[in-house]
């Protein structure tokens, strides 16, 4: 996986970024951690439950919701757009 967009250089996630797969598709607590939202899972599972996430405009309390191409998640006004990379390596922008 690879996340573009962020931290800026306060180490403040930026509002808008992009988490490339490699596979088909990647779980909601995996994106969360490896868009750097979350440090753990058990962070992550939290703030699922807790209805804190949205995935496409909805709430979610799935932690292995299954995010694929084109999905969008937010968190706190943060939105991460999940896109597929080409052949296993991201795509120029």
């Amino acid at each position: 996986m690879f996340a573009s967009g962020g931290h800026n250089e306060k180490g403040i996630l930026r509002k808008n970024m992009e988490l490339k797969l490699r596979d088909e598709f990647i779980k909601l607590g995996q994106a969360m951690k490896a868009a750097g939202i979350v440090s753990s899972g058990i962070d992550a599972k939290m703030l699922i439950q807790d209805g804190q996430v949205t995935v496409n405009g909805e709430v979610e309390t799935r932690r292995g919701r299954k995010l694929y191409d084109g999905d969008v998640f937010e968190f706190e006004g943060d939105e991460v757009r999940v896109v597929k990379s080409i052949y296993g390596r991201t795509q120029c922008l």
